[in-house]
């Protein structure tokens, strides 16, 4: 047994701090034991976002999404943003590496439901923003709609111009939307926003704040009164708006927000951004970890965002936009449904027999110990242990204690495995990644690397290769507590 329940009081701080700063964090934290998604939640809302991979942390391992950037035209500028810049390993909002016209969009997203069998949504989340340019919004949107009608569809805006179109929203059976929310006091605002573009006039400092955050919080409004399921992101300013967040919460969730997603600022100086050259600090993950764990409650809070591109196409732990550029995509082409159809009928006895499965689960061991347990799992996806160790290049990290299980993050790694051989530096760099946590579950691993975290302190298993993630996580922790109660007896 690994160094046993004593570890793990929030010695969590250190391992999420290594957490790439693009990753992020699963949005039911802790969910019951070997359960994924809240029981009590209304079953219409379930249906809305069992397949959308942003607003279900179940779906993300199922299911792909597709931003079409048609949209380059912005009403108000961010001191965190600047969409000139692009790099076509750069996982960040309002990055764009070609803006599309609507047809060109409507070619795309014909050959990426025609290959993507994962695809369940199509959205426009830039690279500007999708209410202000509403005409390529709305002129891309529809012929979708009328040639794919089995995909959701979605937008992210600011929400300075949304409250004029939600009613064409909801005539476009837009069922999610995203806005992003920085503050809802204006004094903050002023150090975020230099200026604004409304009702054609430039707008500068407070006045600016103040229209940008009345708009924000009428069109929430109306989204919640027609029945769209919204989507709030925040980022996390270090000295500017991070306490500020809390309340943010507040507002959001009282006008009918889904869902919170507070991610990281990301201010690179080769960005460009002005918080890039005047040295605007970024959270750490450990930060950012503990501010969604203080507005956990008030709303529901997703940890599994990547801060996608604006042109963002596939799983959200596997973008396939290179596939899909201007120049491989066919002159015409027509939808066939049956990839989709029939990947949607493998997903669903998935979910069937992971049902049945828990059911099929022995009762958790109670005792006393109600400390937290950090657990490194290699996946490819689809909610199982179906990763080799050395194979792995992304780890998720899940918090496991009598309360229940909750994934933490994502850790991107190089595989140090490839074609038989192995490289050492490499290996290291993994384990020294991994130090603070308590477990590592994978489907296999070798004998030198399983004995080198045991002497870092890290219990290393292959026994439950195939088994979902969170039926393996919590048989684990069961027999890890009967043990102890076994030795606190004798």
């Amino acid at each position: 047994m690994s160094r046993g329940m004593s570890k793990c009081r929030i010695t969590n701080a250190a391992p999420a701090a290594r957490v790439s700063e693009a990753t992020t964090f699963g949005d039911y934290a802790p969910s019951s034991r070997g359960s994924s998604e809240p029981d009590a939640m209304d079953p219409a809302i379930r249906e809305k976002i069992k397949d959308h991979p942003c607003f279900s942390r179940e779906a993300h391992l199922y299911f792909a999404r597709m931003h079409l950037a048609v949209a380059p035209a912005c009403n108000i500028q961010c001191n965190y943003c600047n969409r000139k810049y692009d790099c076509a390993n750069e996982s960040r909002p309002g990055v764009a590496s070609h803006r599309l016209t609507p047809d060109q969009a409507l070619r795309r997203t014909i050959a990426v439901a025609n290959e993507v069998p994962q695809l369940s949504v199509v959205g426009i989340a830039g690279p500007g923003d999708a209410c202000y340019d509403w005409r390529k919004t709305k002129a891309t949107l529809m012929p979708i709609a009328r040639e794919i009608p089995d995909v959701k569809l979605c937008i992210s805006t600011n929400g300075l111009a949304l409250p004029e179109h939600v009613d064409e929203l909801v005539d476009m059976n837009v069922g999610h939307v995203t806005i992003t929310i920085n503050m809802v006091d204006p004094k903050i605002g002023t150090k975020i926003y230099p200026w604004i573009f409304y009702d054609g006039r430039r707008y500068n400092g407070i006045d600016a704040s103040r229209i940008l955050h009345e708009r924000q919080m009428l069109g929430l409004e109306m989204l919640t009164e027609r029945g769209i399921l919204t989507k709030v992101n925040s980022v996390m300013i270090p000295g500017v708006n991070d306490e500020h967040l809390i309340e943010v919460n507040r507002w959001v969730k009282d006008r009918g927000a889904f869902m919170h997603n507070v991610m990281p600022l990301i201010s690179e100086p080769s960005h460009g951004t002005v918080y890039g050259l005047n040295g605007q600090r970024c959270p750490a993950p450990f930060e950012v970890n503990a501010l969604r764990d203080r507005v956990e409650g008030n709303t529901k809070v997703m940890r599994h965002c990547r801060q996608c591109r604006a042109d963002a196409v596939g799983l959200l732990s596997d973008d396939r936009a290179h596939e899909f550029t201007i120049s491989q995509l066919p002159a015409e082409a027509t939808y066939d449904s049956g990839k989709r159809q029939a990947y949607r009928k493998l997903i669903e006895r998935e979910r069937r027999g992971q049902t049945l499965d828990a059911r099929d689960e022995a009762t958790p061991v109670s005792a006393p110990s109600d400390e937290l347990l950090l657990i490194a799992v290699t996946t490819k996806g689809g909610g199982r242990v179906n990763e080799h160790f050395g194979h792995a290049q992304e780890m998720q990290i899940f918090s496991v204690c009598q309360k229940g299980i909750g994934l933490i993050g994502h850790l991107k790694i190089d595989p140090y495995c490839l074609g038989g051989w192995w490289e050492k530096a490499t290996l290291n760099s993994i384990i020294n990644a991994l130090e603070g946590l308590d477990l590592l579950i994978c489907s296999q691993i070798g004998n030198s690397p399983k004995n080198t975290l045991a002497r870092r302190g890290i219990r290393a298993t292959g026994a439950y290769g195939g088994s979902y993630i969170e039926q393996a996580i919590d048989s684990l922790y069961s027999a890890m507590l009967h043990d102890e109660a076994l030795a606190a007896a004798t």
